[in-house]
């Protein structure tokens, strides 16, 4: 069962321990070798997937647990919209909202239990979080080591606190050493992220048997995707960035392999909020490394065009963006549980228009993360803020009707693009920021992470006149109209128009040629006019006459002459515009 470039993978590692590790890998393999993939092994992601990411406790509804009421929240209203729902960490922890992980095998009972998950299993495909960087101060593994328990001794990283760490790249300011009291004394454990969680030493192959035991439990309990959160941190190495070495994406191509042998149907994701060529590295050659990588240029990107009314930067980008296999692609979002991470686009669009960016996000009521440069000063990392707050000042109330059209276009990019669209929850239900809270917890993050009441939500979404209702209903037509369009497919052929810096406009091509779309997307706040010229004539439309239909009203635009047609679009409008020739994809899970 275990291959070999599975053991030279290991010997890259381990070196002459890699034998030993091979075995205990083998044996670990065949305890799973039961699992049955229930969908072929080639299965992919097509135009109907769409990923909905949520907290296990979002939606609340007592005396039912909250994974309870979001089962009960998906067959009500997601059914026909969401393929997949990401539950962010709904293991005990300690601090991070759910990122510092006390227990990897259990679930909170705060959320509920195995069987509630199972339970909404059954109904949607999910996507559990691998969370192999660091685990909890308060999990036992670490609590083994300060007692000086045999098994854990090398679980974690020490270092003389004098250590020249200058050269250590992290999104975090803290310190990346802290000091803790172990049976032999003083120790100074290594802290990526805070002091509450600990680093894993991956040189130890004990770990690393540890947490593919723990990627293939998950695997056994239903996981669709497994998201590998901070995997560009997970191997230290003195001198360098400690941030995307060779040894890192070989456990991420070790863990590949482990699911190609096993389970084959499911698939990677790699979170790593870095500059874009070093997030796509984790792709690897196409069929080495992770199916599925974050976007996360996208977000700012979009941001940027619509606070400035210039669409030049995102066009630019999005032209240059390619997949290195049909099984790869990206997961696009424009918001998370965390914020909006600014460092991807700092080489995309100018440390001056970036400046600008931050200025205006704090007007907006933003929080400000940020990392350390290497002299060790704060600069912007992340922008906490709603982003429909993000777009539409709270402190400056605009008409509705334009904010909602700002709001909405935004969301619509990600869902023409190539790729895989992924929602947050407050998105798609059109909440605000939460200031209130992120003062409250004293985390800037806890801004767009509101914990909400079912019933409240549920009473504005039943009222057609409400915020919630109308970003709502606004978005689920989007998102049925999406799956029901073969161009929308992850790896159907885009194209960026290029119709001036007013535009978005992105073309995309059904992979077997039976239906053309062009999105337009007005980013400001003027109205502006595209013009689609026809190629030459053909048997299937030799007179040019056909009219486009956008997929979003069913309205129809005729040529003004033969060929040739002149769309008019409202400041911030958004028009999907088909040519269709063959029946469409019923629009289900």
């Amino acid at each position: 069962m275990l291959q070999s470039k599975t053991r030279h993978k290991l010997r890259f590692l381990y070196g002459a321990n890699s034998p030993d590790v091979a075995r205990r890998l083998q044996n670990l393999l065949q305890g799973y070798s039961d699992l049955r993939p229930d969908r072929p092994a080639d299965a992919f992601l097509n135009e109907r997937d769409v990923l909905l990411i949520t907290y296990a406790d979002n939606l609340r509804q007592p005396p039912a647990s909250p994974l309870k009421t979001l089962c009960r929240f998906y067959k009500h209203r997601l059914a026909d919209l969401i393929s997949v729902v990401h539950l962010l960490p709904f293991f005990p922890y300690s601090s991070d909202d759910g990122f510092s992980v006390i227990d990897y095998r259990t679930v909170d009972p705060a959320h509920g239990d195995w069987i509630d998950i199972d339970n909404l299993r059954r109904d949607v495909d999910l996507c559990f979080d691998l969370v192999c960087n660091h685990v909890s101060a308060a999990s036992p593994y670490f609590r083994g080591f300060l007692a000086g328990q045999p098994a854990y001794d090398d679980y974690f990283i020490t270092a003389d606190p004098e250590t020249d760490t200058s050269s250590v790249l992290r999104p975090r300011t803290s310190p990346l050493l802290h000091p803790f009291q172990t049976h032999q004394g003083q120790k100074y454990c290594w802290t990526t992220f805070s002091a509450d969680q600990i680093d894993l030493n991956f040189k130890n192959p004990d770990v690393l048997l540890d947490i593919l035991d723990v990627l293939l439990t998950y695997v056994r309990c239903g996981a669709r995707i497994v998201r590998l959160d901070a995997i560009a941190y997970v191997w230290k190495q003195p001198g360098t960035s400690c941030a995307h070495l060779p040894q890192a994406h070989t456990l991420v191509r070790i863990m590949r392999d482990v699911l190609d042998a096993l389970a084959p149907h499911v698939l990677l994701l790699t979170e790593t909020n870095v500059p874009h060529e070093e997030n796509i590295s984790y792709f690897g050659n196409g069929r080495n490394e992770a199916q599925l990588v974050y976007n996360f240029a996208l977000a700012p990107l979009i941001l940027h065009s619509l606070t400035n009314h210039d669409a030049s930067d995102l066009s630019r980008w999005a032209s240059t963006l390619k997949t290195p296999s049909p099984r790869t692609t990206f997961l696009n979002f424009t918001a998370s549980h965390d914020g909006i991470g600014v460092r991807p686009v700092a080489d995309l669009i100018g440390q001056s228009a970036l400046t600008r960016l931050v200025d205006r996000a704090r007007q907006h009521g933003a929080l400000v993360s940020c990392k350390a440069d290497p002299q060790g000063d704060p600069i912007p990392y992340e922008l906490n803020i709603n982003y429909f707050d993000a777009l539409n000042n709270p402190n400056q109330p605009a008409a509705l009707e334009l904010q909602l059209r700002r709001f909405l276009l935004s969301q619509s990019i990600p869902l023409v693009l190539a790729g895989m669209p992924a929602i947050y929850i407050h998105s798609l239900l059109g909440s605000r920021g939460y200031p209130q809270g992120a003062a409250q917890t004293g985390r800037a993050r806890t801004i767009n992470r509101e914990k909400l009441d079912l019933t409240k939500v549920n009473r504005e979404l039943d009222r057609p006149d409400t915020l919630r209702a109308r970003v709502f209903n606004a978005y689920a037509h989007m998102i049925r109209s999406r799956r029901r369009h073969p161009a929308f497919h992850p790896n159907a052929p885009q194209h960026i128009l290029d119709m001036g810096k007013a535009l978005v406009a992105i073309k995309r091509t059904a992979r077997h040629g039976q239906q053309e779309v062009i999105a337009l997307h007005n980013v400001t706040n003027l109205k502006q006019s595209a013009l689609l010229q026809a190629p030459a004539p053909t048997p299937d439309e030799p007179d040019h006459t056909t009219p486009w239909t956008d997929l979003l009203t069913q309205r129809r635009y005729h040529p003004q002459s033969p060929g040739r047609y002149v769309v008019p679009l409202a400041p911030y409008e958004t028009l999907w515009l088909a040519k269709t020739r063959t029946t469409l994809n019923p629009c289900s899970r």
